[in-house]
């Protein structure tokens, strides 16, 4: 215990894995943020700009602003900008592509305002685009973000209105592109064209026969909900050669699904699409764009595998693969090159978000303890239970553990006829789990732990409560059971002593965390720090910056969680630049239609009664319409008190 440093939390977290640079631990033990994802690890405040987590949470509260804090790190989101921008140009200038590459944000993976307006201001200079994929998003980037030169890919179903809207931008200088993406809208983009008089551009999705990697292969194949069939495309390339319109069709897009996990699925698909892309232009289509889709991955659990949480390749053997292909099959079919698109949303979003809340309480299982000596009058199972649980050893665990099953389903049967009492069944559960806990320690020595054995470490493991909604806040590890990196702020140069599974404020039992990411396999459990009375304890969770806030929903009507958007400056310290407000109650009963006066109204109704019939005091009726106003304007999640206080010191500089 004495010999742990931070460099055995890194491992232990698996940081330097899952973290691209980003994120580390320092000497400390507490995590770190870098804007430079490519500082070397290690390395000071001194050598690159970095900013300590625990140190800025004491500072946001001291602002007082309390846990749940979601931090965006809007240098990292302009470091993934300019990562995969280098990948791409590395790539066409290995392999001698002239066409340009050009990133475009998928709109649907993180709508926020705030977001979206560093993205495209860093995005700017290297021409990166937007996609939407319905009329709401179509809106708020047409008002927001509409200027010359903009390069707008319109994908989704769409009705009259969405097709003339995206028309009409063209009309501001933009480039709208609408992606057919099931035949019917043919006909309504072409009317719509000839009656607004405007050329449009048309894109066209096509439906792959091979599917991707991951828990959105979907997405491809010929299933898959979008795109269009081989029949379906030759049709359409006749029609709009009839019409004189061919010259229109200039971008060809497929995807593959979200968080490819496989090298191998795209580089076929590639094969696939380049093919397509040869054959459109030999009839005649001037296809300009070549529009890869999403499906580049993220490395949630850091294993650099084809695991559903991780990814077997990196950004550059992506981009090489990419290009590569492309640039082969235009040189085999002697065409011009296209640009290359690619809508990279979850890679340019997931790091640079982290949700930062606080342990508000621990059941464990150290209250176990040793079972008291049985006495001579103790029924015969209870006696049987006590030898069992002491002869436990390396060579008999095993068998103890059959035994210890049989003789709690023996107790129980037990005490449902009437044969033991309640004592006597709280002496056999102290027993089984005593027994349980002595083969848990021997089966954490084991190279190989039996199948039957591997769900003590969940079953014996702590449950922490932590002021958060697991629905709001990280919906995808609820219902799609995706990893996500998750550990200690602070505390991280001491060993972690207890192991936990993580339980939300939410009353649903699947409001919890028993995944994490380990360094060969999931985790049941999660590392964690005994509490320490009056002090605070901080988990940070990670990678989250993808799809999980506009996904969140409001069960238990918890709603949005405070945000900050910090900045950090060349010194290390933060600029923080832009602070959004939580949910407050009053505004998530609205949202389901009940409104602050009506509430107000009915309660002052019901105090007035109370009054007249003698049941409450006039003292006690103020008091109570004071405190349901205060809570009605006050923050969805509890509110802890200053008591808890751990007092990291300040920081120097930020602002808002």
């Amino acid at each position: 215990m004495g010999n742990w440093s931070h460099l055995d939390a890194e491992t232990l977290y698996n940081v330097p894995n899952w973290s691209g640079g980003f994120f580390a631990i320092n000497r400390d033990g507490n995590v770190v943020v870098r804007p430079d994802g490519h500082a070397p690890v290690g390395a000071g405040a001194q050598d690159v700009p970095e900013l300590d987590l625990f140190e800025l949470i004491g500072q946001i509260r001291k602002r007082g602003v309390d846990a749940p804090i979601l931090l965006r790190f809007n240098d990292i989101l302009r470091g993934r900008v300019r990562e995969i921008h280098h990948a791409f140009n590395t790539a066409r200038r290995e392999y001698g592509y002239t066409a340009p590459y050009r990133c475009v944000f998928p709109f649907k993976v993180n709508q926020q305002r705030h977001l979206v307006d560093v993205l495209v201001a860093e995005g700017e200079r290297f021409d990166m685009g937007i996609e939407v994929g319905s009329k709401p998003e179509l809106l708020a980037v047409m008002g927001q973000y509409a200027k010359k030169g903009l390069l707008l890919i319109c994908n989704g179903y769409k009705d009259v209105d969405y097709v003339e809207t995206a028309l009409l931008t063209s009309r501001l200088g933009t480039h709208p592109v609408l992606v057919v993406e099931k035949a019917s809208e043919l006909t309504t983009i072409l009317k719509a064209a000839d009656e607004l008089g405007i050329r449009p551009n048309i894109g066209i999705r096509t439906k792959l026969g091979g599917r991707g990697a991951g828990r959105w292969k979907d997405s491809g194949g010929d299933r898959s909900k979008f795109g269009l069939t081989t029949r379906q495309i030759v049709l359409m390339v006749e029609e709009l050669e009839n019409k004189d319109m061919l010259g229109c069709l200039e971008l060809l897009h497929f995807h593959l699904g979200s968080q490819i996990t496989r090298i191998r699925s795209i580089k076929n698909a590639l094969g696939e699409a380049t093919r397509t892309l040869t054959s459109l232009r030999a009839l005649g289509a001037p296809i300009r764009f070549f529009d890869v889709g999403g499906g580049l991955g993220i490395d949630y659990d850091g294993s650099k595998t084809a695991f559903e949480s991780s990814m077997n390749y990196s950004i550059q053997e992506y981009a090489n693969d990419v290009v590569y292909q492309v640039k082969d099959a235009c040189a085999e079919a002697g065409i011009e090159e296209p640009t290359i698109l690619s809508e990279s949303g979850r890679a340019l979003t997931a790091h640079h978000a982290v949700l930062v809340s606080e342990v508000v309480g621990v059941s464990d299982f150290s209250s176990v303890g040793v079972p008291t000596a049985t006495a001579p009058e103790e029924h015969d199972t209870i006696q049987n239970f006590a030898e069992v649980c002491a002869m436990v050893n390396a060579k008999n665990f095993q068998e103890c553990y059959h035994d210890a099953i049989e003789l709690r389903d023996e107790g129980m049967t037990l005490f449902n006829v009437g044969q033991l009492s309640l004592k006597d069944r709280s002496r056999i559960e102290e027993f089984f789990w005593r027994t349980c806990e002595k083969i848990l320690r021997i089966t954490r020595t084991l190279d190989y732990v039996p199948e039957e054995l591997e769900h003590l470490e969940r079953d014996m493991a702590d449950t922490y409560y932590l002021n958060f909604s697991v629905f709001q806040s990280m919906p995808d590890a609820w219902a799609i059971r995706q990893l996500f990196p998750v550990l200690p702020l602070h505390r991280n140069a001491e060993e972690p002593t207890r192991r936990a599974v993580l339980a939300d404020i939410t009353c649903d039992s699947d409001g919890k965390l028993d995944r994490f990411i380990g360094l060969k396999d999931v985790k049941p459990a999660l590392e964690l720090h005994s509490l320490r009375e009056g002090e605070r304890y901080y988990l940070g969770f990670f990678l989250i910056g993808a799809y999980q806030e506009i996904l969140g929903d409001l069960h238990n009507l918890f709603g949005d969680t405070h945000v900050v958007h910090v900045d950090i400056n060349g010194g290390g310290r933060p600029q923080l630049s832009h602070f959004v407000a939580g949910d407050k109650v009053d505004e998530v009963l609205s949202y389901v239609e009940y409104f602050r006066s009506d509430l107000v109204a009915s309660l002052r109704k019901q105090i007035e009664l109370a009054i007249d019939e003698d049941r409450i005091s006039l003292e006690d009726s103020g008091t109570l319409l004071k405190r349901f106003e205060a809570g009605l304007s006050s923050y969805t999640y509890l509110m802890l008190p200053e008591a808890l206080n751990p007092a990291p010191h300040d920081l120097e500089g930020g602002g808002a």
